[in-house]
C-alpha cells in the first residue's frame, strides 16, 4: 500500500495525508497518468501472468511500467527478482504491441530483514512526472 500511495502522490493523484490511511483504488488517473492496482490486462494472445501489482501508464510519453512486489527469504532476493522479470516478460511484449508503449518490468523485492535489490536496479524506472526523469 505504501508503494501505491507514494506513486499516486508523485503523480499528483489525490491521496490522504498519511500513507496508512490510503486504500488503493483499482484505477487512479491524473492528466496523462493512469495507475492500475491489481488489475489484469486483457491481451490478444494468452498470457498467464497478466496481473502485476501496479501498472503505471503515461499516455503522453507512451511508457508503461509493470511493478510486482515480493517478500522472499533473504537468500532468495536476487533469485526472486530474476523470476519476476521473466514472469512478466510476455505481458510486457504484448503491452508494447497492443498499446504501442515502451514497457518496463520493475520487480520490487524486499527480504524479511529489509534486504532489497541493488539500488541501481530499482532506479531504472523513471517517474515520468513533469518531463523529468526521477526514480520511483
Amino acid at each position: 500500500m505504501h508503494l501505491h500511495y507514494s506513486i499516486c502522490k508523485e503523480f499528483g493523484i489525490e491521496v490522504p495525508d498519511n500513507w496508512y490511511s490510503h486504500v488503493p483504488k483499482s484505477v487512479c488517473e491524473h492528466e496523462n497518468i493512469t495507475v492500475l492496482w491489481n488489475q489484469g490486462v486483457q491481451t490478444d494472445k494468452e498470457v498467464l501472468a497478466n496481473r502485476p501489482d501496479i501498472i503505471i501508464k503515461n499516455k503522453q510519453k507512451k511508457i508503461c511500467i509493470l511493478i510486482d512486489v515480493s517478500v522472499p527469504s533473504d537468500r532468495n532476493v536476487v533469485q526472486k527478482e530474476t523470476e519476476k522479470k521473466l514472469k512478466y516478460k510476455n505481458l510486457s511484449i504484448e503491452i508494447q504491441r497492443m498499446w504501442n508503449m515502451k514497457c518496463f518490468v520493475i520487480p520490487v523485492i524486499i527480504g524479511p530483514t529489509g534486504t532489497v535489490t541493488r539500488k541501481e536496479e530499482m532506479g531504472r524506472a523513471c517517474s515520468m512526472n513533469r518531463g523529468e526523469e526521477k526514480c520511483i
